[in-house]
């Protein structure tokens, strides 16, 4: 199974989300398994979506922060690398490398 890219995941999401809110034929909102089994999902992708969305409303749908290592680099230091990157030129070469652009820049 290939993963899913970002816009479709947030779009399977948000069609899980209208799903629970459509009303059955009984007059009451629609049951996770319905909404599992239309998706082919199961009720517990059901129940964490609606429950985010309930939480979080429109913003509730979107990927949550990933855990991991707290980023080292700035956004201005990224700016910087790739204005050196496109706007100079190492002495003795014709691009730059990694090893003399981490020493130019001191990272």
């Amino acid at each position: 199974m290939r993963a899913q890219s970002i816009p479709q995941a947030l779009a399977l999401r948000a069609r899980i989300v209208l799903a629970c809110a459509e009303v059955a034929s009984e007059g009451l909102p629609r049951s996770a398994s319905s909404v599992a089994r239309q998706y082919g999902i199961t009720t517990e992708t059901v129940s964490k979506w609606r429950a985010r969305f309930v939480s979080h409303r429109l913003d509730g749908p979107g990927d949550a922060p990933r855990p991991g290592r707290v980023r080292t680099v700035t956004d201005e230091q990224v700016a910087e690398l790739v204005r050196l990157t496109l706007e100079t030129k190492p002495k003795n070469a014709t691009h730059w490398s990694t090893r003399p652009m981490a020493r130019r820049t001191g990272t």
